[in-house]
């Protein structure tokens, strides 16, 4: 007799959060009855694995920690369901709105992620920081992105293994995978959510992993549109440059130096834009084959 594979997986990383999920796993259960639940342990010292067997659920565990985003890839591939749902365990992100972002992809989006309201950020600074973040990540895919961080989305499992391979270890896999998406023309929605306050330590640093995504957003917005990032870069290096051929040209009747650094510097900033453009096309041929 053949077992009929779980059209929803739920995948949640977890890194001692025994509390948390002794409350969370009924919940979930209760919503979504039939999805198949699975808990990637990244190397909790409490209890979290002997609250998950006590509830049933799935456990694949990490001998370390190995980080967030390494938890993600190793629920993916572990995963059953056709669609996969990404939750934190740490009781932020509710059972109840799992069915409103599944409802959003069957209108035919390959990714919806859960976009938090401005009363769900733990401090303003997050808020302003998330916001920043939208916005660059906006201009570099030139989409309107609502929620670049969110660990709440519900994806395809086919499409999202694919960029498997780009997801980082930490924290900032939502970054690349949205992102990523994108850049291949996978459809992607967000669905307004109301995020509740985690209990317990966030083990996220606001500065460190602030530094993180912004970093993670550049070089994906690279990979993703480079003469997004480098042509404004390569007008601003002719635009210095050409204000100060002016002025040295009344002043003196001469080109500066500093001019035709500037001049040079536009050029190979766009000529690197155009070699990584190139390179872009080919990262991403593969992402086409079924």
């Amino acid at each position: 007799m053949t077992t009929k594979k779980p059209y929803l997986s739920i995948v949640m990383p977890c890194l001692n959060e025994a509390e948390n999920i002794d409350n969370l796993l009924p919940k979930i259960k209760q919503h979504q009855p039939d999805a198949e639940i699975l808990v990637v342990d990244d190397g909790s010292t409490d209890r979290s694995v002997e609250v998950c067997n006590e509830h049933g659920v799935k456990v694949v565990s990490h001998p370390a920690s190995l980080g967030n985003g390494a938890a993600i890839k190793t629920g993916a591939r572990n995963a059953s369901g056709d669609i996969i749902v990404f939750m934190d365990a740490d009781g932020q992100h509710k059972p109840e709105d799992i069915s409103r972002l599944l409802k959003k992809l069957d209108e035919g989006y390959d990714m919806v992620v859960g976009a938090r309201d401005s009363q769900s950020h733990a401090s303003i600074k997050r808020l302003f920081g998330n916001n920043l973040l939208n916005k660059l990540a906006s201009f570099m895919t030139g989409q309107d992105i609502k929620d670049l961080t969110s660990g709440f989305r519900a994806v395809k499992r086919e499409y999202f293994k694919k960029f498997l391979y780009l997801l980082p270890n930490g924290f900032s896999y939502p970054t690349t995978s949205t992102m990523a998406f994108f850049r291949s023309a996978h459809p992607v929605a967000y669905v307004s959510i109301e995020a509740d306050s985690r209990e317990g330590e966030s083990k996220i640093s606001f500065i460190k992993d602030g530094i993180r995504f912004f970093v993670i957003v550049l070089k994906i917005g690279a990979l993703f549109s480079p003469m997004r990032l480098f042509l404004p870069i390569s007008f601003i290096f002719f635009l210095v440059g050409f204000v100060n051929h002016l002025y040295t040209y009344i002043v003196f009747s001469s080109l500066s130096q500093g001019s035709f650094l500037m001049y040079t510097a536009a050029i190979f900033t766009f000529l690197m834009g155009v070699l990584s453009e190139q390179v872009s096309s080919l990262h991403y041929r593969h992402t086409d084959k079924e």
